[in-house]
């Protein structure tokens, strides 16, 4: 029996993928390998940059700003995310009815606040919401009141009318085009067998949605243990909103390692947050995969 030839590998698959391999190595491994290394030194005053070890991961797991930082950032994500995601599933919902004129120029309406830049939104709103010269300061001063959304016990309230409002016009696309992808013979069949609009919304249009809602989940998560522009730019728009130098995980680790001149510490905070976002985002994945085929 001849033997099998062996087969030939041809170098024009590697070139293909090394610019891409490029990129990805300078921007994504060797920052985390650096960081990584950062991670292990502190800087003294006594001694400068010195090795440390595990120093920093241990005095992270014992600093209640960080742990006071991300489960504010936690109970955010919990309260915010199902909420932006019903409203963007609603909106798809709508416009996927055929029964809205002038859906185009919704769809595109809805989705024009994530075009904003971050930190024009956050401008923007900080002088809508604001009681010193925004919509609630001439409201308070017509009726005699005297609220104020971004007090300390409902800033994060704001942010999170704010981040609704900047990103379910970007989940209701993916809605949208996963009901796009629905064949419009399957809504035929189902109004021929006497469905109606709930039940077809009930038995056809939510389960396709089901892939689509983990992805929307999974990017929700990510950005909203990101934040990072609205609380960084509020305290200088308006005063008393309670937001610390410690309020997110990501506003503490800038401060760190731009104004305390910590930046091993930063590092591993960085670190440690890059690492609880991608489990969480993990887990997410694998259980909503797991429904999405049941």
């Amino acid at each position: 029996m001849a033997p099998t030839p062996k087969r030939r590998r041809s170098p024009i698959g590697l070139a293909f993928i090394a610019p891409f391999g490029t990129l990805f190595a300078l921007v994504f491994v060797v920052p985390i390998l650096y960081a990584a290394y950062l991670s292990l030194f502190q800087d003294k005053l006594v001694g400068g940059n010195t090795f440390v070890g595990f120093a920093n991961y241990v005095k992270l797991v014992q600093d209640p700003q960080f742990w006071d930082g991300a489960g504010r950032v936690v109970w955010f994500t919990v309260v915010q995310v199902p909420i932006m995601l019903f409203f963007a599933m609603a909106l798809a919902l709508a416009l996927d009815s055929m029964r809205l004129h002038g859906a185009r120029f919704l769809r595109v309406t809805i989705f024009l606040p994530y075009a904003v830049p971050a930190i024009v939104s956050t401008l923007m709103w900080g002088f809508l919401l604001g009681v010193k010269y925004g919509l609630f300061g001439s409201l308070n001063r017509a009726l005699g009141t005297d609220l104020d959304p971004f007090a300390p016990g409902t800033t994060l309230i704001s942010i999170g009318v704010m981040v609704t409002w900047a990103f379910t016009g970007f989940n209701m696309l993916i809605f949208y085009a996963a009901l796009k992808a629905v064949p419009r013979e399957l809504y035929e069949a189902a109004a021929i067998d006497g469905a109606g609009e709930f039940q077809i919304v009930r038995r056809i249009k939510l389960p396709a949605l089901r892939g689509s809602l983990v992805v929307t989940i999974i990017f929700s998560i990510i950005g909203t243990f990101q934040m990072f522009n609205e609380p960084q730019i509020l305290p200088s728009m308006v005063a008393n909103s309670g937001v610390t130098t410690f309020y997110t995980p990501n506003l503490y680790v800038y401060n760190l390692a731009f104004t305390g001149s910590q930046q091993g510490y930063a590092a591993a905070l960085a670190l440690v947050m890059a690492a609880i976002t991608i489990a969480v985002a993990y887990a997410v994945q694998i259980r909503g995969l797991r429904n999405a085929d049941r």
